[in-house]
């Protein structure tokens, strides 16, 4: 009798990205100019504790069309990384990358006050951690 042998999911891929040598500083500061794009990237360095999170955890009073370009704009400048899972797409802010490219910069979005404006009144708490490669079930 042969034993099962456990094996760990692999997550999914990262969506296509800049390599770390071709994130150029004019892409990052457009990608900053948006205060939507700015929330976005606070709201994970802030209270995404590094971790990846869904792009609907980001709490950001717009349509879902919209926060997806957003997040489409960071990604390309090679701000966020991205992974598709299940039916989300789970993002997290590529913080050694930048901060070696580009030091400072990353500090100055963490300190920047968000527009109350821009927020859901009741913004989602940072869901438990999960485990890589673990889907989402479609809802019925």
């Amino acid at each position: 009798m042969s034993a099962a042998v456990a094996v760990a999911p692999t997550p999914a891929p990262l969506l296509p990205q800049p390599d770390p040598d071709a994130i150029a500083l004019p892409s990052v500061m457009a990608a900053l100019s948006d205060p939507i794009r700015l929330t976005i990237l606070h709201r994970y360095l802030v209270d995404g504790d590094g971790s990846e999170q869904a792009c609907g955890w980001v709490g950001i009073d717009r349509p879902k069309s919209t926060l997806t370009h957003h997040f489409r704009v960071l990604r390309e400048a090679g701000l966020l990384e991205q992974r598709q899972d299940g039916l989300e797409r789970r993002s997290r802010v590529r913080t050694e990358v930048i901060a070696q490219r580009f030091p400072g910069v990353l500090d100055l979005v963490r300190t920047w006050q968000v527009p109350p404006a821009v927020l859901l009144e009741d913004l989602p708490p940072l869901p438990a951690p999960r485990t890589a490669g673990a889907h989402t079930p479609a809802r019925a």
